[in-house]
């Protein structure tokens, strides 16, 4: 007797329900209520179809945010919609800690599907939330294990109160562990892991992407080294991807719900269990879906009200700080840029201060600010510390940066590769206030800084210096590997976006202004 079984992974939806960009309120084709429509088609003419979110649902849009910031009475707007659309379960991205554990847990609590990952433990090593997998039988006996995996580098990216008290063991060992297990113990006709991490390697040449040892993504060694797996759903680079590797039949939806990952399935009853005969991976574009006006209306009040927020006027620029050209912007100095470092210091009460240009599609802001041109440019739940780093600390992060770009053919900066695949890094590039520095592009990496000075002074290698910076920075995040474990001796719990509103709020009108103290050289410059 053959059966079909359909499996659909959203992943990444970072917060997007609306098909709307919120810096512009313009329309867009991605988003939960585009994919909605295919889900409950599917689900309405196909028993069997199991439903899977891979992780960093809860934050990514101003929708997301205003929940946290003023209505956490009810459920999570992104906890509302995947009820309506009766999800399986999801696991747990690194995304789901931004806001802290009271957050993620009320979701949990109000969620009717369980969040899953079996390699985030408490510190009696049983799995945080105590579902490391779910089994779903279906009305003829076919049975699917369902086992959710996230990436083990959280902990170089969150802060250290949001994940208190929990472990994040590794990967690929906690994926063999319990396959191996729910095979012995559950025995189940179709096996899933659904990992919320991407690819180390280029799957056209096999070539690594990024260090062996660092971790962050390996969904290739789970293909090739964990036997067992018939499907991998992975996520967190938010590449689109339907692929099969080494007789795992893979896919990745992209992010924002561009697009939703379906496999398809034909099984056969053969011995007393199901055996799969084939395994069609493909990716669904939400361009060809229609919106499904249900889901909308489903969150309408906290939308209405988060549309009321981001209309606040909350102050004026004073000249131009609108944004053209990210690249020019990261080639030489902005005038936002130049804000965030300034409100950050002014929050700190430090003289040295970094931060990035995080996307590339951010606006700069108007004359008239409201909060929609903040969130449109800061676009992250960042809150700051203060760090004490060494001198030598600090030219290895200004070179860290330097190596965001390359000379082309004719010597003109581009962005260098490693900062675009597998998945883009712009917010990997940080331009400094309180010091002055000059890079050289034609040095070789490693090499770029070829003056740094503060207050007048030659940065000395073993001098220590205060820094205040975004906390993902601070904890080492981007690779800035030199920071991790550095002495914090300030955390400022506000995040940037709201320290943002208020230094409009208390000055009304901020001139856009430069101070010229970094230079980015090339030839032809």
């Amino acid at each position: 007797m053959k059966e079909k079984l359909i499996i659909l992974e959203t992943s990444d939806i970072h917060g997007a329900i609306l098909p709307i960009q919120y810096g512009t309120n313009s329309r867009t084709d991605v988003g939960l209520a585009k994919l909605s429509s295919y889900i409950k088609e599917l689900q309405q003419t196909d028993e069997h179809v199991l439903l899977i979110d891979n992780g960093d649902f809860l934050q990514g849009t101003p929708l997301a945010a205003n929940y946290v910031r003023s209505n956490q009475e009810e459920a999570h707007p992104m906890v509302k919609a995947m009820n309506h659309l009766s999800y399986d379960a999801a696991i747990l991205g690194n995304h789901e800690f931004n806001y802290g554990l009271g957050v993620l847990e009320r979701a949990a609590r109000d969620a009717d599907f369980p969040f899953l990952s079996c390699n985030i433990v408490n510190e009696e090593e049983e799995p945080f939330l105590g579902c490391p997998y779910i089994i779903k039988e279906f009305a003829n006996g076919m049975k699917a294990a369902v086992l959710g995996v996230s990436t083990h580098y959280i902990p170089n990216w969150e802060k250290p109160d949001h994940i208190s008290g929990l472990k994040f063991l590794d990967a690929v060992e906690s994926v063999k562990k319990w396959v191996e297990y729910i095979h012995r113990h559950e025995q189940p006709d179709v096996m899933v892991v659904s990992y919320h991490g991407g690819f180390e390697v280029n799957l056209s040449n096999g070539e690594w992407i990024e260090r062996k040892e660092k971790g962050e993504n390996q969904a290739y060694r789970i293909c090739t080294e964990v036997d067992g797996i018939d499907i991998l759903l992975t996520g967190h680079q938010h590449r689109r991807m339907a692929e099969t590797v080494n007789g795992v039949t893979v896919v990745q939806p992209g992010f924002s719900g561009e697009s939703i990952g379906q496999v398809t399935l034909e099984l056969a009853k053969g011995d007393g269990r199901y055996i799969i005969e084939s395994a069609t991976p493909h990716l669904i574009d939400a361009k060809t879906l229609k919106t499904d006006q249900d889901l909308i209306k489903l969150v309408e009040r906290e939308e209405r009200d988060t549309q009321r927020w981001l209309d606040e006027v909350i102050g004026y620029v004073e000249g131009d700080m609108k944004i053209d050209d990210p690249l020019t912007v990261r080639l030489a100095e902005h005038p936002l840029i130049e804000l965030i470092n300034r409100v950050q210091m002014e929050a700190a009460g430090a003289d040295i201060s970094s931060t990035a240009l995080f996307h590339n599609g951010s606006p700069g802001l108007p004359n008239q600010v409201t909060m929609r041109d903040i969130v449109a440019n800061y676009i992250y739940p960042n809150s700051l510390m203060v760090i004490e780093i060494s001198g030598d600390d600090m030219r290895r992060a200004l070179e860290r940066s330097a190596s965001y770009f390359s000379l082309d053919h004719e010597e003109r900066p581009v962005v260098n590769p490693k900062f675009i695949y597998p998945k883009p890094q712009h917010y990997n590039y940080d331009m400094w206030e309180g010091i002055s520095y000059c890079i050289d592009l034609t040095k070789a990496e490693g090499s770029r800084v070829v003056s740094l000075t503060h207050q007048g002074e030659e940065v000395k290698s073993d001098r220590m210096y205060q820094v205040v910076m975004n906390n993902y920075r601070a904890g080492g995040g981007g690779d800035y590997f030199m920071f991790k474990g550095r002495k914090v001796l300030k955390e400022i719990q506000t995040d940037m976006s709201e320290l943002l509103a208020r230094h409009f709020k208390k000055h009304g009108k901020v001139e856009a202004a430069v101070n010229h103290n970094w230079t980015i050289w090339y030839p032809g410059k």
